[in-house]
């Protein structure tokens, strides 16, 4: 059986990495005493998968695992043993069977969306919300990304679905909500969309100003509509 894990990330221990994250999962795992599968050979190791992997610093609220296991008394059972055994930062907040015919939680990635604010005194004076009827109706959003290799033009608009503002009733820094491409295909990041947005308002974003939350990630159904990855589980 497939088991689909879907936890939050937050507080101090959004500051650790992917792979110490898979680490921590695997000692949960057996702290809880879950019947686990393993891969065979010289070197078992436990059979799970993860969806997109989430930058350092950010939070999330819907981050997703899949894993293997032999046998289990419930869905809600497995929860509450992961909860037992995990740290304040990583709470566990579903647990559902996956059909056989669905995909892992890697392959099944088509977009992300995400809550973004500014920290407290970064933010522009200036009224962005005004300027985001312009920024989406624009026929390319250009951004310039930076690899090892050089430097690389990147056509943001295909993959940006909704871009949103909300001034948080006028007594906080303005927040926005992003759902774009998250597939290994056209994997967009969220401060990338700021960056050329800010831009477009005339601003330059300063160094560690945003506050970024994943609020979910999702796949596309059959009819090609956005569906969270918990939404995939026959049996929670």
């Amino acid at each position: 059986m497939r088991l689909r894990v879907k936890f939050k990330k937050y507080g101090p221990v959004r500051f650790i990495g992917h792979l110490d994250v898979m680490r921590f999962f695997q000692k949960v795992i057996r702290r809880a005493g879950i019947d686990v599968a393993y891969t065979g050979g010289f070197s078992p190791h436990q059979i799970m998968t993860f969806a997109a992997p989430l930058g350092v610093g950010i939070t999330s609220n819907g981050e997703y695992m899949d894993i293997e296991i032999h046998s289990i008394t419930s869905c809600e059972d497995v929860r509450k043993r992961l909860n037992a055994a995990s740290v304040p930062g990583i709470e566990i907040i579903f647990t559902g069977l996956l059909p056989d015919h669905a995909e892992n939680a890697m392959a099944s990635v088509a977009a992300a969306s995400y809550t973004v604010r500014f920290r407290e005194g970064r933010a522009p004076s200036a009224d962005l919300s005004a300027f985001i009827p312009d920024f989406l109706s624009r026929d390319h959003i250009l951004y310039t990304k930076k690899t090892k290799k050089g430097e690389r033009e990147l056509d943001l608009k295909p993959g940006i679905y909704e871009f949103t503002c909300s001034d948080n009733g006028g007594c906080e820094t303005p927040s926005f909500h992003i759902l774009a491409d998250a597939s290994s295909a056209g994997n967009i990041k969220p401060i990338q969309i700021m960056e050329a947005f800010l831009a477009h308002c005339g601003e330059v974003l300063q160094e560690n100003a945003l506050l970024i939350t994943r609020e979910e990630i999702y796949t596309r159904a059959e009819s090609s509509r956005l569906i969270s990855l918990e939404d995939m589980c026959c049996q929670s």
